[in-house]
């Protein structure tokens, strides 16, 4: 039973949830002052520490916008924006992101406000050959353009201008932060940005080959998109659970269960810790819709190019190498279409 004084939205989720946040917010300060340690295999260290926590804090905003945590939407918004500024997302409120992700549920598709292909059809071509080169590298420069686009907006669009102060409010306290850190050593600082894109290529694995959703690109978040047959069914089969392992579920925990994403799917608002168990109960072990790390890697590596202006993600096929010609899409990240 649920009373005024409840803090979380289920019960049960009381344990799993402070956690959670205990890992966030413990893994942050012990990454940061492993970074600054002096030593190599520590510092090493301090990049994982950081790299994890901001894993799991960006996907508690993500059961903050489904509102899993907690009973009070005003506490789900504070709590929200504050994991926000930790993942240096908070550049947009809290509101849009949640709006925006809710957009993806209800569309059954992909909606972002900024397209990045329009954008290199459009840049230098001496642009276009450093983002190639840089993801060829491995490093997600279309999703620091992502980023980058949100940062800028307000200062672009009129119709963002009321964000303007946020962003250099939000601005000016990062680098406050990114000075203290640097205070410790400037190898920390280093090492905290090498983390930072770490985390941006994890959350784009998992956006990435989640969906073979149809892709809308609006111009303001209630913009209406054609809906078609995009049914439950549809959204079913164009949902992959992409599991970081199958034999020890344990280890999806390394992603709070996103992985679980076609039973997320089925019930949004499911909270992460019961996933594992929906997962088993509507789905066979041999079922289609799952998509585990060791098939999506290969197309990882091999499609890091060819992906990055593709209109389309291609398909999942069958048999081995299912996933070769599934590309992944770019610019779908639940905490930058915004």
């Amino acid at each position: 039973m649920k009373t005024e004084l409840q803090l979380w939205r289920h019960t049960d989720g009381a344990i799993p949830n402070s956690l959670a946040f205990g890992y966030v917010f413990a893994m942050h300060a012990l990454g940061i002052y492993l970074l600054a340690s002096g030593q190599l295999l520590i510092w090493f260290a301090g990049i994982l520490a950081i790299a994890h926590s901001l894993v799991i804090a960006a996907y508690l905003i993500h059961e903050i916008a489904h509102q899993c945590l907690f009973q009070s939407r005003k506490v789900n918004r504070v709590v929200g924006e504050v994991l926000s500024w930790i993942c240096g997302t908070a550049y947009a409120p809290i509101g849009r992101i949640q709006r925006m992700h809710m957009r993806h549920h209800g569309d059954r598709a992909d909606v972002t406000l900024f397209n990045p292909r329009a954008f290199l059809k459009r840049a230098p071509e001496w642009f276009r050959k450093i983002v190639y080169l840089l993801e060829w590298m491995y490093l997600p420069a279309i999703e620091l353009i992502m980023h980058f686009n949100v940062m800028t907006r307000p200062f672009l669009n009129d119709e963002f201008k009321n964000e303007r102060l946020r962003v250099i409010l939000m601005g000016f306290s990062r680098l406050v932060f990114f000075g203290w850190i640097y205070t410790f050593s400037p190898w920390a600082l280093v090492g905290f940005a090498i983390a930072y894109l770490l985390f941006l290529i994890v959350l784009f694995i998992g956006d990435a080959y989640a969906h073979t959703y149809e892709l809308f690109i609006v111009s303001d978040v209630n913009e209406k998109v054609e809906k078609n047959s995009r049914d439950k069914a549809y959204d079913m089969q164009h949902t992959y659970s992409n599991l970081i392992s199958e034999r020890w579920p344990i280890l999806n925990l390394l992603n709070l269960n996103f992985g679980y994403h076609t039973a997320h799917h089925y019930r949004p608002a499911e909270p992460w810790y019961r996933l594992p168990e929906l997962h088993n109960e509507q789905f066979s072990s041999d079922s289609p819709q799952i998509l585990p790390y060791k098939e999506i890697w290969r197309s990882f590596r091999i499609n890091r190019l060819k992906r990055i202006e593709a209109e389309e993600a291609g398909e999942v096929g069958t048999g081995t190498g299912r996933a070769d010609d599934f590309l992944g899409v770019h610019g779908v990240s639940f905490l930058s279409i915004v």
